[in-house]
């Protein structure tokens, strides 16, 4: 027959049990505030790396690595100086920046009222010009929108002295089709230029022919592309915008000479 405990032996049985709970408890909570501690770092660790991509990706282009025309800034902006030629620049002159779709008619009446400003202005040495072709309003590579913005792109990599006038040609071509449609509201009559009429415009204006036949290569398909996600990730959303010396303008475009008494102050 087993040996009965007395009452102290009991005490101090239940009194070592007691402590070694106490024990397994503490270490228990201590256990867990470690693994608090290191939940609590591992979330800032993943916070802060969250906050790092995220400022690492906006301050990156979308047209990094992007296969760009000569002379084309960070934004997609194609920049023209005295020679009237693409990839110049006026130094230390204030820069006005176009954003343009080569379907929208906006843009056409801009360039209606202010190519002929703007072109001599940046010939005078007055204003840096930078032309931002764009594909908003269609992203059909067999369509008007992109042809003949990746044609303009194309002509200022290999016609650079051509882009100017070229590109006020494409605006003039579309413009005559959209007023036309306008007039009669008949959709036989809203038919815009074929990439074989795109380059019979190019070739109008003097763009060589070996030129020309690289429009059908569609070469900056890419880098417009780029261009219209850039110009959305900075905040803008329609064209015509127009920036001048880092002023973005409303309606002041539409009334002419109003871009030049900006500019000279007169």
């Amino acid at each position: 027959m087993a040996e009965r405990l007395t009452k102290v032996e009991r005490r101090e049985i239940a009194r070592e049990k007691a402590r070694k709970l106490q024990l397994e408890q503490e270490k228990r909570e201590k256990r867990n505030r470690m693994l608090m501690i290191g939940g609590a770092v591992l979330l800032v660790l993943l916070v802060a790396l969250a906050v790092w991509a995220i400022v690492a990706n906006a301050s990156k282009s979308h047209l990094d690595g992007v296969d760009a025309p000569a002379g084309a800034d960070e934004k997609g902006g194609i920049s023209i100086g005295s020679s009237l030629a693409a990839g110049t620049v006026n130094e230390g002159a204030p820069v006005v920046d176009v954003y343009l779709d080569f379907t929208c008619h906006y843009c056409a009446i801009f360039e209606e009222i202010n190519a002929e400003d703007l072109s001599a202005m940046a010939e005078e040495g007055l204003i840096t010009l930078k032309m931002h072709p764009l594909t908003l309003l269609s992203t059909d590579a067999d369509g008007f929108t992109v042809q003949a913005a990746n044609a303009a792109a194309t002509v200022a990599e290999y016609s650079p002295e051509h882009f100017l006038s070229f590109n006020n040609a494409l605006f003039t071509a579309f413009y005559e089709v959209y007023n036309r449609y306008i007039e009669t509201q008949d959709t036989a009559d809203y038919v815009l230029p074929s990439l074989a009429e795109i380059g019979e415009i190019a070739s109008g204006v003097g763009v060589p022919q070996d030129v020309v036949d690289r429009f059908a290569d569609a070469t900056y398909n890419e880098w417009l592309t780029a261009s219209t996600l850039q110009f959305r990730a900075d905040g803008f959303s329609g064209t015509p915008t127009v920036i001048v010396d880092g002023t973005q303008l409303t309606g002041e475009w539409q009334e002419a000479g109003a871009i030049r008494a900006m500019i000279t102050g007169e």
